[in-house]
């Protein structure tokens, strides 16, 4: 285990929040706030703690997977960690714990909020909150590749293990280009949202929020209606965006670079298409009898959208919807948005994986000499993805089944602690009944709070970073590295 380098690529990222605190602090310039103070502290803490995990350079710049996920797990903890500080500081958020947990809820793209009402925070705090959201819907890691190429060591595990998916694919033979030409993507579609946010009659700073939730499927708003209050038009861009920030980003490189065919043959974008427009119309069939056919579309569009793609805002309170479209909303979390993009959930892709093996294995049942391979887009799978997608899964739901045992500890009913960790695992946002749409989990006790911290950050993760973390091997690796380290020193002083 080359720690060295964790501890490198954590100092990198340290340093690249201390540079992104600075806009909150132009946030407070511009409304005149004194809160812009702490977070001007908070980037020094930052850049200080930065320069001096990059001080010692690395002897060996050579870095494996396993080097790959602690460094990611790691620099999402402490990003977290660091991220906190203002809001703490501050006293907006009075508990560090919560403070933690709205930052790690940010950064994550989950939305989960412990606020009862955010219109009492400062305009700073409500910038920094939804900014988490843009900064972690592509990755911190991605955009540290995309502005500072690192040198020696194979960049693309960095890549692999923050990316969200079953496989990550590089767009061209560089990971720095890669990661250049997937935030160019985000920070495009970005743009085009702002520009059609304003000319829906938003403020600048209105429309900058409201795309930061929206392309980072992050889903925290700044008033407490959420997305409600809204005009037709603005709620109808925000659906469309939510969608299309949960296709996979390979789509639009294949459109941008004139290969439109090759993105609409992608199995995994039909499919996603096709499970929003089955659950749009069955809950507006649902709908449709207590409210005009317009608002029904709109409403269900609009939940759909940010349920599956994990965005987590709201127009309606779907917590006192019918128990068939509650259902269809809950199923979305699981499915989630897109592998390779900026949502959560188990990923589309896994989910025709898993449906595609349990057919495969049906087929063998009926025809036992039958050799048949599970293609995706007309190509094979490799036998180490439907593995991968069948280990994850098990990991999944015997994390969920411990996080939902867990939290059931504090005494809530079973419909608030099973949706409680569907929507921070699956980096939702709301659930329902306690945790429903028009309520928070302000309610809850530290230790399921922390529970909740790690399943936010599992889910965003894909598990196995985080999970590689918490093994004692890596840390006896560590150790065992540090101890030959010293001794090898002990003899160049000896000689």
């Amino acid at each position: 285990m080359n720690s060295s380098i964790v501890r490198i690529i954590v100092g990198q990222v340290l340093k690249v929040e201390a540079a992104l605190l600075l806009l909150p602090c132009m946030t407070a310039l511009v409304y005149q706030e004194r809160a812009g103070w702490y977070y001007l502290l908070t980037a020094a803490i930052c850049l200080a703690v930065g320069f001096i995990f990059t001080l010692r350079k690395s002897k060996n710049d050579v870095f494996y997977l396993k080097e790959g996920c602690a460094a990611t797990a790691l620099s999402w903890i402490f990003l977290s960690i660091f991220g906190a500080l203002p809001f703490y500081i501050s006293g907006e958020i009075p508990s560090y714990i919560d403070a933690l947990f709205e930052t790690v809820s940010g950064f994550t793209t989950t939305g989960s909020s412990i606020l009862s009402d955010v219109e009492v925070l400062s305009r700073t705090a409500l910038f920094w909150r939804s900014f988490t959201h843009w900064v972690g819907g592509m990755g911190v890691l991605v955009f540290l590749l995309a502005i500072i190429p690192l040198s020696g060591g194979s960049n693309f595990n960095l890549m692999k293990a923050e990316s969200p998916g079953p496989s990550v694919g590089k767009l061209v033979p560089k990971v720095a280009y890669t990661a250049r030409i997937l935030y160019t993507i985000y920070l495009g579609i970005s743009i085009l949202e702002l520009v059609l946010l304003l000319l829906g009659g938003m403020t600048v700073y209105e429309a900058l929020l409201t795309t930061f939730g929206t392309a980072g499927t992050g889903g925290f708003g700044f008033l407490n209606s959420s997305m409600a209050s809204f005009s037709p038009y603005l709620q109808w861009v925000i659906t469309i965006f939510m969608i299309l920030f949960g296709v996979n980003f390979n789509a639009y490189y294949f459109i941008l670079f004139k290969k439109a065919k090759k993105a609409f043959q992608m199995e995994e974008v039909r499919a996603y298409f096709l499970i929003i427009l089955a659950a749009v119309a069955m809950i507006t069939g649902d709908l449709v009898r207590t409210m005009d056919f317009s608002n029904a579309l709109r409403t269900s569009a609009f939940q759909v959208g940010s349920i599956i793609t994990t965005t987590g805002f709201s127009t309606a309170d779907f917590n006192v919807w019918s128990q068939t479209s509650r259902t269809i909303l809950v199923l979305l979390m699981f499915i989630g948005a897109c592998a390779g993009s900026t949502g959560g959930g188990i990923k589309v892709s896994r989910i025709l994986v898993l449906i595609k093996t349990m057919l495969k294995e049906l087929n063998s049942f009926l025809h036992p000499k039958s050799i048949k391979k599970i293609k995706m887009d007309g190509k094979p799978i490799e036998h180490e993805v439907v593995r991968a997608t069948n280990v994850f899964f098990c990991t999944y739901m015997m994390l969920f089944a411990i996080s939902v045992l867990l939290i059931s500890l504090e005494g809530h009913d079973l419909v608030t602690n099973f949706t409680a960790v569907a929507a921070t695992f699956n980096n939702i946002g709301p659930g329902l009944e306690l945790v429903g749409p028009a309520a928070n989990f302000g309610f809850m006790n530290s230790f399921s709070k922390i529970v909740l911290i790690f399943d936010m950050l599992a889910g965003r993760l894909e598990l196995f970073p985080l999970l590689i973390l918490c093994h004692p091997v890596l840390w006896k690796e560590v150790i065992s590295r540090k101890s030959k380290i010293v001794q090898s020193r002990n003899l160049d002083r000896k000689y």
